[in-house]
């Protein structure tokens, strides 16, 4: 994460597995390919928060219901309870929370698994089960994402990635997925579902 403070709005840019909250003049980015960055917001309360993740992926889970059971889930539950708790903290309501969801192209091959659409498909059903409402979104596609979240009106301001930058993000994207399946490996759940 890196911070860049400025005379009068802070710049924030989270990389995968990372997540920021905040309740002041901010604007909060992030890189894309097939992760997926949810912004969520407080409007009566105005906090903004981002997370950035990337499901450590099972291909047995077919339904995205599952991906909320299964242990490729984990990186998700946890990427999405970590930024609503914090929002929580700072004085967010849960009740007040609407959501903008933006990512998941398909940039990484994993031999006829979709990690794009498998992340596209857990951010949806967990807004749903959560009851957060999506209220933009720009998923899917054969792209990357640079995004930037405006704490000032709430807004998402989108930008396609160059194509000759594909390669990159594609490249850095799966460093992070085999760093999470080798933690996946190395560590049993410590998630119990009731």
């Amino acid at each position: 994460m890196r911070i860049i403070d400025e005379a009068t709005t802070k710049k924030i840019v989270i990389d995968p597995g990372e997540y920021y909250v905040c309740r002041e003049p901010s604007i909060i980015s992030t890189l894309l390919g097939s992760c997926v960055a949810v912004c969520l917001f407080d409007q009566v309360e105005r906090v903004i928060g981002m997370n950035h993740f990337l499901l450590a992926f099972n291909r047995t889970c077919t339904n995205p219901h599952d991906l909320l059971q299964d242990e490729m889930g984990r990186y998700g539950i946890q990427a999405m309870e970590l930024l609503i708790n914090r929002m929580m903290r700072m004085g967010a309501r849960k009740q007040n929370l609407q959501a903008k969801a933006f990512g998941g192209g398909q940039v990484i091959q994993a031999n006829h698994f979709n990690i794009g659409e498998a992340n596209i498909d857990f951010a949806v059903e967990f807004l749903r089960f959560e009851r957060i409402p999506l209220i933009a979104s720009s998923l899917g596609g054969n792209y990357g994402r640079m995004i930037y979240f405006h704490w000032s009106d709430f807004s998402v301001y989108m930008r396609r990635i160059e194509p000759q930058m594909q390669q990159q993000v594609a490249s850095e994207e799966q460093r992070y997925l085999e760093q999470a399946q080798q933690q996946k490996r190395q560590q049993p759940s410590s998630i119990h579902y009731w």
